[in-house]
């Protein structure tokens, strides 16, 4: 199903457009807590508290205090505009449901890749996905308190980012930072999505 651009309805005679968004990263990075911050409807959680299994299986060194975690989404909305809704889709961080992106990213216009600085390499599977499926995206670099804190250009090299991928520091716990991010990602898709129609 294409969800991207999608008529939901009408408002005062103009097309309503639903715009599906991606709330990705590593496990414990605050994707349920953004999805929870943003969203006008109470949020969708399918989170499970952690087990002794997964456990065996789950790495959570850094985030020991994580006691639940999201076994298939978080859904929220929110009204951008009386013409457009963006959908939001959590996705699970764990490596053992990754069967579930690419489901989960089809008819996405775009994705947040959450990145946590005491575990910044959780991050790199979201990375090379939304690389491989040319979905765009940007990195918003969720601000744990306590945790080191490091400047756009240090988090790009350790990422190894290319220039044109926007990189913002925000608190996912805070509805106008999270506010931010989604619109530097929707200005980042367009500009994406208007250069690639010029070509």
């Amino acid at each position: 199903m294409e969800f991207a651009n999608s008529e939901i309805g009408m408002a005062d005679g103009a097309p309503i457009r639903a715009v599906k968004i991606l709330v990705a990263g590593g496990f414990g990075a605050g994707k349920t807590t953004m999805v929870g911050s943003l969203s006008e409807i109470r949020p969708l959680r399918t989170e499970e508290r952690l087990s002794e299994l997964g456990l065996e299986v789950d790495d959570i060194e850094g985030v020991e205090a994580k006691s639940t975690t999201t076994v298939a989404l978080d859904f929220g909305r929110i009204t951008i505009t009386p013409s457009i809704v963006l959908y939001l889709f959590g996705t699970p961080g764990q490596n053992r449901f990754w069967f579930m992106w690419r489901e989960l990213s089809r008819g996405a216009l775009g994705a947040v890749v959450l990145a946590d600085t005491r575990r910044l390499e959780d991050c790199f599977n979201a990375i090379d996905f939304f690389e491989a499926e040319g979905i765009p995206f940007i990195i918003g670099v969720n601000c744990f308190d306590g945790a080191d804190m490091y400047d756009e250009l240090e988090i790009r090299t350790a990422l190894d980012i290319d220039g044109h991928v926007p990189i913002f520091l925000c608190d996912a716990r805070n509805r106008e930072s999270s506010k931010q991010v989604m619109a530097i990602l929707l200005e980042h898709a367009i500009a994406r999505s208007a250069s690639a129609a010029s070509k």
